[in-house]
């Protein structure tokens, strides 16, 4: 009789667990429902649009896309009003910008030279003399540099119109007195007196 009881009563408490199982079993062999929704159904996609000429930006030219036919973009160049600077064509006939020559200054008048009286024998350089650049002087054959000095009688050949020198208002010297010459020997001016051939002044370094 006791152990009858005692198996009922084990019964009793093992029977709800086993039933508690048995349901959490069916539970996990059970499909889960789905949790995320269905996908909407797609639309159909447009087809893509041809490729259009796109209107020049501004400040540069646009560049046209291929073509047919064509082998390569065609540059459009910047209209007018898109910023970029407008490059005028020459005009026919001109061949391009015309460019000025430059106008011929005016000549300047040489400067007037200040009339001396005329050089007195012995006097040497005056006091405004200025030395002034001449081409080399060409001695005649068998004669070279010689330093003269007053009272030397010149050689002959000397006193013709080759080697006068007439210029001597550039130098500050005035006039040769009447009968008188300034002849050119060398790099010096001497003052000679035409009768005699004698040598009356001498100017050293006259010409450089």
């Amino acid at each position: 009789m006791k152990k009858a009881v005692l198996f009922l009563s084990i019964a009793l408490i093992v029977l709800p667990d086993v039933a508690l199982a048995q349901q959490q079993q069916d539970r996990m062999q059970r499909p889960s429902p789905p949790t995320t929704r269905p996908a909407p159904p797609s639309r159909p996609t447009p087809p893509k649009p041809e490729n259009r000429p796109q209107p020049p930006r501004p400040g540069g030219p646009s560049v046209q896309p291929l073509r047919p036919g064509t082998g390569g973009p065609s540059v459009q160049p910047p209209r007018p009003g898109t910023g970029g600077p407008q490059i005028q064509p020459p005009r026919p006939g001109t061949g391009g910008p015309a460019i000025q020559p430059p106008r011929p200054g005016k000549p300047q008048p040489p400067r007037p030279v200040k009339p001396q009286p005329p050089h007195r024998p012995g006097a040497g350089r005056p006091p405004h003399f200025k030395p002034i650049h001449r081409p080399g002087f060409q001695y005649p054959h068998g004669y070279r540099y010689r330093r003269w000095s007053i009272g030397l009688l010149l050689p002959a050949i000397f006193l013709s119109s080759r080697y006068y020198y007439d210029d001597y208002a550039y130098l500050g010297v005035g006039a040769p007195p009447y009968g008188y010459r300034w002849v050119r020997y060398g790099p010096d001016l001497l003052l000679v007196r035409t009768r005699t051939r004698r040598v009356v002044d001498v100017i050293y370094g006259a010409f450089y």
